[in-house]
């Protein structure tokens, strides 16, 4: 089974999609793949669908959800897909587990876009704390290429999903901020430079984003674009959120004024590190 959630939602057994149409099975399918491999409780299900006031028939209308899936994935299991040689199991029970309390999606040792992405973003985490800045680059990068979209972009999602997708948009903005971090210490901040402009207009308010964007400016020579991406900043914190820019951030903007433009912005650099660090 291969499952994607980081756009729209795409569930698919031996190469053929068992992703319902119905916004309501279409929840289930969500959850129940976001947990792939492990049993959701009925509660749970049952929070996500009707959000602390379900109907009287709420355990019945889940079980009907559940038959409605398992008749896609039955769909799927035809005979000459190779599924029950593969995987020894041949019915849509056999995938969508009824279990003490719950029910479980099991994969298949399938795969997880999900998953992939955690696991990426993990091994570049681990390869910036260790200094190799080529390796994380690399890493971080396949694993925001994993996205298409915003997470369960076509699912209307309850309290569970809702959270879910907030917490990966967040996991994935560290990872973009991270895979910035690395492209500027191996020297690519020229390249940078049109994808920041892009993020720093996208995120306004983005204090790291802005900083590397004037980093990358400053380093390419371009000193004083650099210095009226942190005046927009700074206006736009003010009116927008009553803030000033951090400390850190001020301290790059007043590196890059002392810096002449044609000075090697090793200053600027060190304050952009300590930037990232503090964020």
């Amino acid at each position: 089974m291969d499952i994607e959630l980081l756009g729209t939602l795409a569930v698919r057994e031996q190469g053929r999609s068992i992703t319902p149409t119905a916004p309501k099975p279409r929840q289930v399918l969500a959850l129940l793949a976001l947990h792939a491999d492990q049993v959701v409780p009925v509660p749970a299900l049952i929070e996500e669908l009707w959000a602390g006031t379900p109907p009287r028939s709420a355990r019945t209308t889940l079980q009907t959800y559940v038959l409605q899936l398992r008749a896609l994935i039955s769909a799927a299991l035809e005979p000459g897909d190779g599924r029950q040689g593969r995987a020894g199991r041949c019915t849509a029970k056999d995938v969508l587990v009824t279990l003490p309390g719950g029910y479980l999606l099991d994969t298949g040792n399938g795969t997880s876009d999900v998953r992939e992405f955690d696991r990426l973003v993990a091994s570049g985490t681990q390869a910036m704390d260790a200094s190799d800045f080529p390796r994380a680059a690399r890493l971080l990068r396949e694993a925001l290429s994993l996205w298409t979209g915003p997470a369960f972009a076509d699912v209307h999602g309850g309290v569970q999903l809702d959270t879910e997708a907030r917490r990966l948009e967040e996991t994935r903005l560290c990872a973009l901020d991270q895979r910035i971090e690395a492209d500027l210490r191996i020297g690519r901040h020229r390249e940078l430079l049109a994808e920041l402009t892009v993020l720093a207009d996208r995120y306004r308010t983005h204090e790291n984003l802005h900083g590397q964007f004037m980093l990358a400016l400053h380093r390419s020579g371009r000193r004083g674009e650099a210095l009226d991406v942190y005046q927009r900043l700074h206006q736009t914190l003010v009116r927008e959120l009553g803030l000033e820019p951090s400390a850190a951030l001020r301290r790059l903007q007043r590196s890059i004024l002392m810096a002449g433009p044609d000075t090697p912005a090793r200053t600027a650099r060190t304050h952009a590190e300590q930037l990232v660090r503090a964020g």
